[in-house]
């Protein structure tokens, strides 16, 4: 179950080929539904029951998700597939796109299959060029292929797979703004309610699930729901894709059961580099609060677990520091990103991210007053739960964390104008 780079067929000349991926049992998953024609409410059912969460950042249900669609509403239904990957820290997906991209093809159909949909829609970020290639490749061979299209199998069932580009908006990972994206409008939040369950794309139920969330389903109905989540933890089911990153020998993706503890998975990244301290792990992609690395080392890669210690799992993107990191300086880089990133449509992160940024910089550059960091905690609450999407915490989030937990490097920067490192 734990695989460097993720995937079993790696080792192949060309792992992403429809032929590599039924060697391995692909598409069995979907023929054995389109011919036992298996009762919708029976695949919803067992998503729920394996434990299956979004890998995309939230950890929803799954299969509650699916479960929100009225699957005998009169009128088309949707799937849409989350692939922009905006995340700092993040580098999975496109890994699944480039080199298991039939996995990912053949959750879309059981999900399309699942909700009583016929059309898909993969929105892929537009920098992911490869991805977008490889995930065409894929589309064409599985449609010439007969497991694509109309009347799949000769089952009745038909089903049309699309992919659209996006522009680089970081904004548009948000599901609802995504939506506003492909309908060819500017990549805005919507208000909630109505969720996209009720009222998605071009108005229709819409389903919408990260890549790596969908290209898991294939596994859990061809080896049942008991099988995914005994891989994990109580809450946390199955496997799960971590991105590590930083001053580690060996970054890359690691697919591990959820629940590994956090120092199994760095010793699998190689350790620190030169043996170094772990200072400090943003344990789920920028927009998680930091936590220090002797935090960290007690810690297990599950949702609840990670909660406790007051950060999030988010999309497993792993970002280990050392000691030769300042984190003021980290902290500007994660506060100007947030700032180019806001969509501007809510006043408090649009104004809010600009503050903060502003004044983390003038801290790193040796100009910054003591009354600031009080201003930074202040400006962070005023963002928190005041946005109609998720951003607005997510910049907030790390500036209340990063203080809380280093706030002795900003108090050096500060009174000595310079880096405490």
């Amino acid at each position: 179950m734990v695989n460097e780079v993720c995937f079993r067929t790696l080792h192949c000349d060309r792992p992403w080929r429809l032929e590599t991926y039924q060697s391995e049992g692909g598409y069995e998953a979907l023929k054995m539904i389109l011919a036992e024609k298996t009762p919708q409410e029976d695949i919803i059912e067992m998503v729920k029951q394996s434990g299956l969460r979004g890998r995309g950042g939230a950890g929803f249900p799954t299969g509650l998700k699916w479960g929100f669609i009225n699957r005998t509403a009169p009128g088309e239904k949707y799937v849409v597939v989350n692939s922009d990957e905006g995340e700092p820290g993040t580098f999975k997906d496109r890994d699944i796109l480039r080199y298991n991209p039939h996995a990912l093809i053949e959750g879309i159909l059981i999900c399309g299959y699942a909700i009583g949909a016929a059309t898909g829609y993969n929105y892929i970020r537009g920098e992911f060029w490869e991805p977008y290639e490889r995930f065409e490749e894929a589309v064409t061979e599985a449609r010439e292929a007969g497991l694509l299209g109309d009347n799949i199998l000769d089952s009745g069932f038909g089903f049309q797979i699309h992919t659209h580009l996006g522009s680089g908006a970081y904004i548009c990972g948000e599901e609802t703004a995504l939506l506003e994206s492909l309908e060819g409008k500017k990549g805005q939040p919507r208000f909630k309610p109505p969720f996209p369950a009720m009222f998605g794309l071009y108005g229709r139920p819409t389903v919408i699930n990260n890549t790596e969330t969908l290209a898991s389903v294939p596994d859990i109905v061809r080896r049942g729901a008991d099988w995914f989540r005994e891989i994990g933890v109580p809450n946390s089911g199955g496997p799960k894709l971590f991105s590590v990153s930083g001053n580690v020998v060996r970054p890359g993706n690691y697919e591990v059961p959820m629940g590994i503890p956090f120092a199994e998975l760095l010793e699998m990244a190689g350790g620190m580099r030169e043996g170094k301290r772990c200072k400090a792990v943003i344990p789920g992609g920028s927009s998680v609060p930091v936590l220090p690395g002797e935090i960290m080392m007690d810690v297990t890669m599950d949702y609840e677990s990670i909660e406790k210690v007051g950060s999030m799992l988010g999309s497993g993107a792993v970002i280990v520091m050392d000691d030769s990191n300042c984190m003021v300086k980290v902290l500007e880089r994660i506060a100007y990103f947030y700032y180019e990133e806001s969509c501007g449509q809510c006043t408090p992160c649009r104004e809010g991210t600009g503050w903060m940024y502003r004044v983390i910089h003038r801290i790193e550059n040796g100009t910054g007053r003591q009354e600031d960091l009080d201003l930074l905690d202040d400006v962070a609450k005023k963002i928190m739960g005041r946005t109609i999407c998720a951003l607005g915490d997510a910049a907030a989030m790390p500036v209340a964390s990063f203080i809380q937990h280093f706030r002795d490097e900003f108090q050096y920067h500060i009174d000595h104008k310079k880096c405490m490192v």
